[in-house]
């Protein structure tokens, strides 16, 4: 049973993962629950308060990081607030819309469409406010894939 147990809470952590790419996966709502899972299998003992003030800092970086960077990358490229709200919007809607691809094109079009929309901006600057979305797109992952493993690496050191 040991081995079922270890497979629910691991997969819960791989599937936090695909959240990075498919943001409509809650990541944080997964980690926890491989937690969760763990207390219930096992023992909730090894998760003192520092354990979960930790954590709680931790979840509170990772959505911090992806507002920043998302805010940075479209800032840095000249882009409005109506640019970040398109590309969240496109972060959201594209993978629906275009499997696979959707999440770097739904940013940077939803991006694009915005400060056109929005802001009168013309095309070219509309590109190259829609690249800075995605360029702050990719870096949130890489931070937020960061922060996520450093949850799980914790959660691994503290239980065993």
């Amino acid at each position: 049973m040991e081995i079922l147990f270890w497979t629910m809470i691991i997969a819960l952590f791989v599937i936090s993962f695909i959240g990075l790419i498919y943001p409509i996966v809650p990541s944080v709502l997964f980690i926890l629950g491989g937690y969760i899972l763990y207390g219930l299998f096992f023992s909730f003992e090894p998760f003192n308060w520092f354990f979960w003030v930790v954590q709680g800092l931790l979840i509170i970086l990772l959505f911090v990081a992806d507002f920043v960077a998302n805010l940075l990358g479209i800032k840095k490229y000249g882009g409005s607030k109506a640019g970040i709200w398109g590309s969240t919007i496109g972060i959201l809607v594209g993978p629906f819309v275009i499997p696979f691809l959707g999440i770097i094109i739904g940013p940077f079009l939803g991006a694009v469409l915005a400060e056109w929309i929005v802001n009168k901006k013309g095309f070219k600057e509309g590109i190259t406010i829609g690249f800075g979305s995605v360029i702050g797109f990719i870096s949130s992952v890489v931070t937020k894939g960061l922060i996520q493993a450093l949850m799980i690496i914790y959660f691994f050191v503290i239980v065993t």
